[in-house]
């Protein structure tokens, strides 16, 4: 354990900055605000070093949390900010069945695309709303198979998307 607070800094930086950065442009889209996001993490682990101590769980599921909360926090606020009072009801936009019956084709299209093992997981996980112990038990593959399959088949999709041309 670090023994001043810049070495804790610098360690709590180096370990775990990476990860919590590229974590947060993938909520924001935004490297400027994911940059302040986890600058505010990592200074709210510094101001509580209690959550530091390994006998209370792993330090940087904490920090996700942090950081997944602060942009919760920012995109409220930022919404409150641009709320507008008028007297002028906007039109009604109607939805457009063509639109969403070609967006559900192409996705099934991606999905046809995947290893069976892969639209088997995404298909429990995402469609059906199982749980990964659910998932699991449907399966008949351990937890952390289905969490593995879960991160490479939602990659595989998106690389299908954009091969098929759909913009994210």
């Amino acid at each position: 354990m670090p023994r001043t607070d810049s070495q804790l800094m610098r360690a709590l930086h180096d370990e775990h900055a990476g990860p919590l950065w590229a974590y947060v442009v993938s909520l924001t889209g935004d490297r400027a605000i994911a940059q302040d996001v986890v600058q505010e993490t990592l200074l709210r682990a510094w101001r509580h070093p209690e959550v530091l101590d390994p006998a209370r769980g792993p330090v940087r599921g904490w920090l996700f949390t942090v950081a997944r909360r602060l942009v919760i926090d920012d995109w409220r606020s930022a919404r409150a900010r641009r709320e507008t009072l008028t007297d002028v009801v906007p039109e009604q936009v109607g939805r457009d069945e063509h639109d969403r019956a070609l967006q559900t084709w192409v996705v099934a299209e991606a999905l046809r695309s995947l290893s069976s093992n892969h639209r088997d997981v995404l298909v429990q996980c995402y469609y059906r709303g199982c749980s990964v112990a659910e998932a699991s038990a449907v399966l008949g593959v351990p937890p952390g198979t289905v969490k593995s399959r879960t991160h490479y088949a939602l990659l595989r999709l998106r690389l299908a998307l954009q091969e098929m041309g759909v913009e994210q």
